[in-house]
């Protein structure tokens, strides 16, 4: 295959929290899960003297956004209750504002109510929703009201039922359907700082995720930065026969192939090594817009 069929920039860009976010280089976002269920790190981020040592690591180590999550989206999870969900997030809010003003934060959460409590009272940056709007019809509009950038991931039916024998004719391409028909409902409304996650273990087999990987250049043509969280899921461990706590070199090596691929942001729980992924994939892709 030649290069330039996967190395390609885009010039894309998106204002957050009042500067102009430039996608033509990659960006990282850090995940912070508040829960105590969470597939890798339920549990450890509970306090705030670990929250704020593990966001201080993820600054230090050049992450770009901080994805906070209180509700864990893993099959068989248990169900969180809207109170529950706020409190969480709520008193992390309040540690990230007042130690870490500057940091763009994402909220991880598919409750539009939720969405809007910790726009307007707790001053996040973005939303993160794992159903696209499917789970909670009023999340388009409450996106519109606020005027945010959102982040929608594509999921084939819900965190209870998704693993359940998942079909599809095409996974990339009905993917791509199903996006193009969201974003426009979504431009209608006035929202056109839309971020696509193509959903990676969220209703696919282990094949469908890696058809996924290799048609991630495809959704090029949705003309939205793509982000992408393989980060220690169970389409590494499955394949590799390893827990999550062993498959950060699987992760590594997605994230790669995904940023040759020309995707934009990569969901992570461990910056520094996606950082260093970012980099050398830039230099591949300037040696080869050079000539050299």
């Amino acid at each position: 295959m030649n290069p330039k069929d996967t190395l390609f920039s885009r010039n894309r860009s998106m204002k957050i929290k009042g500067k102009i976010i430039d996608f033509s280089v990659p960006k990282v976002m850090g995940v912070l899960n508040v829960t105590p269920d969470s597939f890798y790190d339920g549990g450890r981020y509970t306090e705030k003297e670990k929250i704020v040592s593990k966001v201080k690591k993820m600054i230090l180590e050049g992450v770009d956004f901080i994805d906070v999550g209180a509700y864990s989206s893993r099959p068989g999870a248990a169900v969180v209750s809207y109170e529950e969900e706020i409190r969480r997030l709520s008193e992390t809010m309040k540690v990230l504002k007042s130690g870490f003003p500057a940091i763009i934060i994402s909220i991880d959460t598919f409750r539009s109510g939720i969405a809007r409590k910790m726009v307007e009272e707790y001053g996040a940056d973005m939303i993160n929703d794992i159903s696209a709007g499917d789970m909670d019809k009023e999340m388009f509009s409450t996106i519109a009201d606020l005027q945010i950038p959102y982040v929608m991931m594509h999921m084939q039916g819900t965190p209870q039922t998704m693993q359940k024998n998942p079909k599809y004719d095409n996974v990339v391409k009905d993917i791509i359907t199903v996006f193009s028909g969201k974003v426009e409902e979504l431009k209608l409304l006035g929202v056109d700082d839309v971020i696509l996650d193509p959903g990676f273990g969220f209703g696919k087999t282990l094949d469908h995720n890696y058809e996924l990987i290799n048609g991630l250049g495809l959704f090029s043509v949705l003309n939205k930065p793509i982000m992408v969280g393989v980060s220690r899921k169970s389409i590494i461990g499955k394949l590799l026969g390893c827990t999550p706590d062993e498959a950060l070199n699987g992760t590594v090596i997605l994230n790669t192939v995904a940023l040759m691929k020309g995707i934009d942001i990569l969901r992570v729980h461990d910056v520094k090594e996606a950082v260093e992924a970012i980099k050398i994939v830039e230099k591949l892709k300037q040696v080869v817009s050079t000539g050299s």
